[in-house]
């Protein structure tokens, strides 16, 4: 199914522009990159401490936006990762390779990129079976990152059924397999971890967000659910909802003014960044989130 035109238009004014994304350069004594992601301190010093030492993550939509962000967040904390992505492989193979070159600390590739749709049953499938055909069989994290969002920003009733389908088909259809697919291939007895993306419009109930948020709507009460289902398995499930995110995704469809709408709102004064959410996401991959289950959590600055 065709999906709607999503070209981004960045703004002019300094308050809301795109961060520059620069790949993990700097290296620890453990050999791996530091725990700073494009420059933000995260929640761990990689130096003597590997949170995800020898554990594999699968991150979907991986290498682009706050998933960019996760997965080289993720490789600093000592995971190896699986990077999903659909369409074009050149940002997800120049992310795998800036990985592996930054890290010294074993042989062998420490990121693979895999394209595949979520959306697919089987592309889900043959995600989890290259993770463990690569990195062995034993998977820990699945972050379910991918998502859509169309720039039209349609009210309900002028929304027509093919959008309304491509976009729960890859933001509610998608997570569900991938999350299924988790359930019951992610190791068992501790480790385990679900994490998905949510949206903080779920809260302000924004008019044309009818079907965006619902879609995250949907998620949440996913999660919830699904944490309970997996009691006794040690697998964690857990959503991380943000706010205005200074990626394409957000600037898709939005003129100057409404960008700096959106800024002057936020009680920090600027739209948030990928690396905001992203020590977030490694702190509830690691074995000190563990008793965080089944919660959403809300990374907008105050926004909502």
């Amino acid at each position: 199914m065709a999906s709607p035109s999503n070209s981004a238009k960045s703004p002019s004014n300094n308050a809301g522009s795109p961060p520059s994304s620069n790949s993990a350069s700097e290296q620890g004594g453990d050999g791996y990159p530091t725990g700073q992601v494009n420059g933000a301190a995260g929640l761990y010093s990689t130096t003597g401490s590997l949170p995800l030492k020898d554990r594999v993550a699968i991150i979907t939509g991986g290498s682009g936006g706050i998933g960019s962000a996760i997965t080289t967040h993720l490789t600093s904390l000592g995971a190896k990762v699986v990077i999903g992505y659909v369409g074009d492989p050149a940002p997800a193979d120049s992310l795998a390779s800036s990985l592996n070159n930054s890290i010294t600390a074993d042989s062998g590739p420490w990121a693979i990129a895999v394209e595949a749709d979520t959306s697919k049953e089987e592309k889900v499938k043959y995600l989890f079976d290259t993770a463990q055909s690569t990195f062995g069989p034993k998977i820990h994290i699945l972050v379910a990152a991918a998502g859509v969002q169309d720039p039209k920003y349609p009210p309900l009733a002028e929304t027509t059924l093919e959008q309304w389908e491509w976009v729960y088909n890859i933001n509610a259809k998608g997570t569900f397999l991938c999350c299924r697919e988790a359930a019951n291939r992610l190791v068992r007895g501790g480790g385990g971890r679900i994490i998905t993306m949510s949206s903080s419009t779920v809260g302000s109930l924004r008019p044309g967000y009818s079907t965006y948020s619902s879609t995250k709507g949907a998620i949440e009460v996913m999660m919830k659910i699904l944490a309970k289902e997996l009691r006794g398995t040690g697998i964690t499930a857990n959503a991380v909802a943000p706010g205005p995110i200074a990626t394409p995704l957000f600037y898709a469809g939005k003129s100057e003014e409404r960008i700096r709408a959106v800024v002057a709102e936020s009680p920090m004064g600027r739209l948030g960044r990928p690396e905001d959410v992203a020590p977030m996401v490694g702190f509830l991959a690691s074995d000190a989130g563990e008793w965080v289950n089944g919660q959403i959590i809300r990374l907008n600055g105050g926004y909502v």
